[in-house]
C-alpha cells in the first residue's frame, strides 16, 4: 500500500489517495467546500492541509466538530497520525474549566472543539483568533442562521492575519439558498465534489445493496390512524370557519410556514382571530405528529407522546394548544381507542427478523438501525436485547423530560464496545448519522424513511466503507413512508445538480475578482479602532441570546458573569432586564416579572427594561399587558425601551453604556447580594452607597482616609483634597454623616441627590 510521506504525518498512517491529493491541494490555495461521500476520508484531506500548513506557517489551527464525541474521535486521530507531541493536540468543551481551557488553547498548536465553547471564549475575551492560520469546519451544512460556525467564521476572517478555511460534509443539502448561504458564511472561494461514481473515488468504494422492506398496517393500526384523523378534521374545519385555507395534503414545513405568516399578521394587527387560527394549527401540528407515530413507529411510541401531551398541558406554563386537544371528547376517545389497542407496528417483527438473519450469516457482524425518535429507540434496544442480541440504544446527550440523555463518557464507551463487537447492534437517533468513525458497519437500517436529503446520505454513509454493505429501509405501505424516501432521492439529485452549478460560478467569480477582497472581506471597523472599548457584563444565561454576539462584533468588552440581578450592566448605576416579547409575557403568567424588576431597582439607581420583538399582544388579554406595562413605568419608575431585534438591543446598549463610561465617567460595577463578601469589597460598598459616590470615588475616599470611620469625621476641606471630590458631593458626606436620624426627614431630598 502507498503511504502519504509528509514531515509532520506519520510513517504509514495514511494511505495515498489521488483524489485526497487533489482535494488537499485546492484547498491549500482557496477556502475550500469539499462534499464526498461518507467514508471517504473528509478528516484525511483536513490532516494533510494541517500537516502542510503547521509545516510551512507559524501558529495554531482549529478544527470544529458539532458533537463531542465526534471532537474526541478528531483529537485522537491526530494525536495518531501527526508527528506533534500529543499534550499540543487539545480537545476543548465546556466541561473544560474556562481558566483550564485557557492555559490548553495557549500551549496547543491543534485545538478540536465544539463551536460552541470557542463562540462563548471568543465573547468573553479568553482568546483570539490572530495567530490561528487555518479552520476545519466540520459537518459544514450547519454553517447557516445563528448556528456558532456563522459567528466564529466572521470573527475569524476579521482578527486573522492569515486565514485560510477548508469546510467538509457529506450533503450540505438540495436548497440552494442555503447552500449559498454556507459558501458566503465561510468564505467559501472553491468547491470540490466527488461522488461515489467519479473515476478517482470509485476504486476505494464497496457496493451498497439498497432494499426496500414493505409492510401492510394492521386493521387494529388504521383505526386508531382513522380515530385521530377525526380529530384533524374537526380542526381543519375550524380553520376553515376562521378563513384559513387548508387541506390534509399540506406538508409540516407548509403548515409551520403558515402558522408563522399569521402569527405575525397577529401581532400586527392584533386581530384575534388570526391568534385562534394560530393556536388551532398548533393542535394540527401535535395531532398529525401523533398522526405520524402510528403511521411509522407503532403504538408505543405514541403513548409515550400522549403522556407527554398530558403532562405538558397540566404544567403551569403549558402550551394552549396542548391543553384544548386533551379535552376534546373526540380527541379522548381516540386515545382510549390507542390505549386499548394491543397490536405491535409490523416493523418490528420485520426488523428483528432482518437483524437475526443477518448475525446468522454473519455473527460479526456490526448493525445501524437508524430511528427518528429516542422512545423507539428504547423499544427496539430492548426487543432485541429479549432474542440474544447485544443491542444498545444510541442517543444524545441532552435530557428530555423523564428521558435522560447519554454522557460524553457513555457516547464513547458504547462506540469502542460497538468497534471490539461487544455490541453488535447500535440503535441511534439522529446523533449517530455525523461522523462516527465505523468502518465496519455491514448493516445500515432506515426504520423509518427520512425527507431530508442530508439525513439520508449520512444514515446511507455510515456502511459500504471497508466491505460492501447492505441498507434497508423499513416502510409502511400506503403511508408517508413511502412518500419521505422518494422525497429524499429527488433533494439528493437536485442538492449535485445545484453544487456543480454553484462550483462553476465560484469558478468564473475566481477568475474576475481580486482574490484578496473576496477571502478578507471588509469589515465595519470596531469601537476599539476609535477609542477605549466600552464594558458591559452580561449574565451567562443571555449567551445563549443574539444580543451578546452582535455586541461582540460591534467591539465591546463583554464580561460573562452570573448576575445576581438583571441580564446587562451598563455602569455603576444602569443594569437592563431584556426579555423577548414571549419571555416578558411568560414572566407575567408565572409572576415573577415584578420581583425581578424591584430586585433591580433594589441594586441599581437606573433600572432598565428592555422588551425585544413582537407578540406581547395574543396569549393575555392586552389589557393584562397593559397593566403590566404601567405598573413598570409608573408605579417603578423603571423607563420601558422596545427594540425589533437583537441587533436593535445591541445599540442601544453600546448607546448607553458608551454614555455613562465615557460622557458621565462612571466606571462599571456589579451590585451583588452576595452572602460572602471580603472586608474590603464590604467597605467599598458600604462607601460606594453614598449618593454620587461609585466605586470609583470609594476606592478614591478609603485610599485617602484607610477607614470608614476617617471618611465620617472628615471636615469638607480634608474631603476636598482627595481626587475628584469637589465641595457639592463634600458637603452630601458631611450632611449624611453629621444629620441626627430623626430630623433627617426635614432635610430637602435636593441638597442630598
Amino acid at each position: 500500500m502507498d503511504y502519504v510521506h509528509h514531515p509532520l504525518i506519520k510513517e504509514g498512517t495514511v494511505e495515498r489517495r489521488s483524489y485526497q491529493i487533489a482535494i488537499a491541494a485546492t484547498a491549500l490555495m482557496h477556502n475550500t467546500l469539499a462534499i464526498l461521500p461518507t467514508g471517504l476520508g473528509k478528516t484525511i484531506i483536513a490532516l494533510l492541509v494541517i500537516a502542510s500548513r503547521l509545516h510551512n506557517k507559524d501558529g495554531k489551527v482549529l478544527v470544529l466538530a458539532p458533537t463531542k464525541p465526534l471532537v474526541e474521535q478528531h483529537a485522537e486521530f491526530f494525536r495518531r497520525t501527526l508527528k506533534i507531541p500529543p499534550n499540543q493536540i487539545v480537545a476543548l468543551s465546556g466541561e473544560i474549566p474556562p481558566e483550564k481551557r485557557l492555559s490548553l488553547w495557549k500551549n496547543a498548536k491543534v485545538v478540536v472543539s465544539t463551536p460552541q465553547v470557542i463562540e462563548n471564549d471568543l465573547i468573553t475575551g479568553r482568546i483570539t483568533l490572530e495567530d490561528v492560520i487555518h479552520v476545519t469546519f466540520d459537518e459544514a451544512h450547519r454553517a447557516v442562521g445563528n448556528y456558532s460556525y456563522v459567528f466564529i467564521a466572521k470573527t475569524y476572517f476579521k482578527q486573522a492575519k492569515d486565514p485560510l478555511v477548508l469546510a467538509i460534509t457529506a450533503s450540505p443539502g438540495s436548497d440552494i439558498e442555503r447552500i449559498r448561504e454556507v459558501v458566503e458564511n465561510l468564505h467559501i472561494e472553491e468547491i470540490e465534489i466527488r461522488t461515489e461514481f467519479d473515476p478517482d473515488v470509485k476504486p476505494y468504494i464497496h457496493e451498497k445493496k439498497i432494499e426496500w422492506v414493505k409492510v401492510d398496517m394492521p386493521k387494529e393500526l388504521e383505526e386508531v390512524r382513522n380515530a385521530f384523523k377525526k380529530c384533524l378534521e374537526l380542526r381543519f374545519k375550524r380553520l376553515e370557519g376562521l378563513g384559513i385555507a387548508v387541506n390534509s395534503n399540506m406538508t409540516k414545513k407548509e403548515l409551520l410556514a403558515l402558522q408563522e405568516a399569521l402569527q405575525s399578521e397577529a401581532v400586527e394587527t392584533g386581530d384575534q382571530r388570526l391568534f385562534e387560527a394560530v393556536s388551532v394549527l398548533a393542535e394540527v401540528l401535535k395531532i398529525q405528529h401523533g398522526i405520524e407515530l402510528i403511521e411509522t413507529q407503532g403504538l408505543d411510541a405514541l403513548k409515550h407522546y400522549l403522556k407527554r401531551l398530558v403532562i405538558e398541558a397540566k404544567s403551569k406554563g403549558g402550551s394552549k394548544a396542548s391543553k384544548n386537544i386533551i379535552v376534546d371528547p373526540t380527541f379522548r376517545k381516540a386515545v382510549i381507542k390507542a390505549l386499548k389497542c394491543e397490536v405491535d407496528h409490523p416493523k418490528l417483527e420485520k426488523l428483528k427478523e432482518i437483524v437475526s438473519d443477518q448475525l446468522a450469516k454473519k455473527p460479526d457482524s456490526r448493525i445501524i438501525v437508524f430511528t427518528n425518535f429516542r422512545d423507539t429507540a428504547d423499544v427496539i434496544a430492548k426487543e432485541l436485547r429479549k432474542i440474544g442480541i447485544k443491542a444498545v440504544r444510541f442517543v444524545g446527550q441532552a435530557n428530555r423530560a423523564e428521558d435522560r440523555g447519554m454522557k460524553q463518557r457513555e457516547q464513547i464507551e458504547v462506540l469502542e464496545k460497538f468497534r471490539t463487537g461487544e455490541i453488535n447492534v447500535l440503535v441511534a437517533t439522529s446523533v449517530g448519522e455525523e461522523g462516527l468513525d465505523i468502518p465496519e458497519t455491514d448493516l445500515v437500517v432506515f426504520y423509518e424513511a427520512v425527507p431530508s436529503e442530508i439525513r439520508a446520505i449520512q444514515r446511507k454513509g455510515r456502511t459500504g466503507r471497508a466491505r460492501e454493505g447492505r441498507i434497508v429501509v423499513l416502510v409502511t405501505k400506503g403511508t408517508r413512508d413511502e412518500a419521505y424516501y422518494w422525497i429524499s432521492l429527488r433533494k439528493e439529485r437536485m442538492m449535485f445538480e445545484r453544487l456543480y452549478e454553484l462550483k462553476e460560478q465560484l469558478r468564473r467569480t475566481l477568475k474576475t475578482q481580486d482574490l484578496t477582497t473576496f477571502t478578507k472581506p471588509e469589515t465595519q471597523k470596531s469601537l476599539s479602532e476609535f477609542a477605549k472599548p466600552v464594558v458591559i457584563y452580561a449574565d451567562a444565561r443571555e449567551m445563549k441570546s443574539e444580543v451578546v454576539k452582535k455586541l461582540f462584533e460591534k467591539g465591546v468588552a463583554v464580561r460573562v458573569q452570573n448576575l445576581d440581578s438583571g441580564d446587562y450592566v451598563l455602569s455603576e448605576r444602569v443594569a437592563v432586564e431584556r426579555k423577548t416579547a414571549e419571555d416578558f409575557v411568560n414572566s407575567i403568567i408565572e409572576r415573577k416579572l415584578f420581583d425581578q424588576l424591584l430586585r433591580l431597582k433594589k441594586f441599581y439607581l437606573k433600572p432598565i427594561l428592555i422588551i425585544e420583538g413582537n407578540g406581547l399582544y395574543g396569549r393575555l388579554s392586552p389589557n393584562a399587558v397593559r397593566g403590566a406595562l404601567a405598573t413598570i413605568a409608573v408605579d417603578f419608575g423603571i423607563p420601558i425601551i422596545q427594540t425589533t431585534n437583537a441587533e436593535e438591543t445591541a445599540e442601544i446598549l453600546i448607546a448607553i453604556a458608551r454614555r455613562e463610561q465615557e460622557g458621565k465617567e462612571r466606571a462599571v460595577s456589579l451590585h451583588v447580594g452576595k452572602t460572602k463578601m471580603t472586608l474590603k469589597e464590604q467597605q467599598e460598598y458600604v462607601v460606594s452607597a453614598i449618593s454620587d459616590i461609585g466605586p470609583v470615588l470609594a476606592r478614591n475616599l478609603l485610599e485617602h482616609f484607610q477607614t470608614i470611620e476617617r471618611i465620617a469625621t472628615a471636615s469638607e476641606e480634608e474631603l476636598m483634597k482627595v481626587p475628584k471630590i469637589g465641595r457639592k458631593i463634600a458637603r452630601k458626606i458631611r450632611m449624611l454623616m453629621t444629620t441626627p436620624y430623626s430630623e433627617a426627614d426635614k432635610v430637602d431630598p435636593d441638597d442630598i441627590t
